[in-house]
């Protein structure tokens, strides 16, 4: 089968499409003719080598697909159409999936669009409630508004809260798209001062929950913009990992909770509580299309590199997808 394997940790130009076996299926397994997987910015780490959590030499994560092959210890059947995360190996024609992370795919949504599911919307899932605790008396601030993460966040917090929801992005073509999915308020973090704007628009008290992709380069901005007992989930890196002369002080006089996670290396129990949590509260809301999986731009498996070249360029808004046409 086809799969996409790192030649030497770098660049985009790294990724190779090479000719590799089958994987074989064990307990618990199912073995998915993969339809279609997303480019996750973890990918990206595991291709520079920064990640230390990757087993798998194949890249990717989350896939959807068909039903090939199942362990006799599993209940789902043959041809059923399922969606998940994966141990690794996503980018490829064939993977194998733990049977109770897989979700059933709503007959309403692509390969393709299942395949913008999994990982943004547990993620995102994650970290509004089982982290941030998210209710409906709360202001949410949603950072990076525009990615994956941000529009399946967005859409849940209108979703399944009444709490406000704040975000930020970097054009109005993505603040336009944030305020489409339900955000209340927009900000254009390179034209205006967000932590000015979420103040002003919480009558100077400022987020409950903060979902912070950027990191060090907003440590001192999203301070000022955490209300009290406020929960500060750091769930990116973008903008670096070093904060200098930190004042922890401040993070005491707001008794604030900063909690820093990553999906990926998390357990296969987490994974499946996770999953089966997510299922029985957001699915049916894919079914009833108040939610959406967000797709920007489709590639083929050929073009990986230029798939993960168009991620590092920040020009998406929602998910990067690979449709993959699995030989026999």
């Amino acid at each position: 089968m086809k799969a996409v394997t790192v030649k030497l940790p770098g660049g985009a130009e790294q990724l190779q499409v090479v000719n590799i076996e089958k994987p074989v299926i064990r307990d618990g397994e199912l073995l998915i003719k993969v339809k279609a997987c997303a480019i996750n910015r973890t990918d990206l780490m595991s291709r520079e080598g920064k990640t230390g959590y990757m087993k798998n030499p194949v890249l990717g994560i989350e896939i959807s697909g068909e039903v090939v092959e199942a362990a006799k210890d599993t209940n789902i059947k043959i041809g059923t159409r399922v969606m998940g995360l994966v141990n690794g190996g996503g980018y490829a024609e064939y993977a194998v999936m733990p049977a109770d992370r897989a979700m059933i795919i709503p007959d309403n949504l692509s390969y393709e669009e299942a395949a913008a599911i999994p990982e943004v919307f547990l993620t995102a899932y994650q970290t509004l409630f089982w982290l941030g605790g998210l209710t409906d008396d709360n202001t949410v601030l949603i950072h990076a508004g525009g990615s994956g993460v941000g529009t399946a966040a967005i859409q849940l917090a209108k979703q399944l809260t009444k709490a406000k929801i704040i975000t930020t992005a970097g054009s109005q073509r993505k603040l336009d798209f944030c305020q489409s999915l339900g955000a209340d308020v927009c900000i254009n973090y390179k034209e205006q001062s967000f932590e000015e704007e979420v103040l002003g628009a919480t009558g100077n008290k400022g987020a409950d929950v903060i979902l912070d992709f950027i990191g060090a380069s907003y440590w001192e901005k999203n301070l000022k913009s955490i209300n009290i007992d406020g929960r500060w989930v750091l769930i990116g890196v973008l903008g670096g990992t070093v904060v200098e002369k930190v004042d922890i002080m401040q993070i005491m006089l707001k008794r604030l909770q900063l909690k820093g996670t990553l999906l990926t290396p998390r357990s296969d129990e987490y994974k499946r509580d996770l999953t089966d949590e997510f299922v029985q509260r957001a699915m049916p809301l894919f079914l009833q299309g108040k939610v959406k999986p967000i797709v920007d731009t489709v590639f083929s498996l050929e073009d990986i590199q230029k798939a993960h070249e168009y991620m590092e360029a920040n020009k998406n808004i929602g998910k990067i997808i690979v449709r993959i046409d699995a030989t026999e």
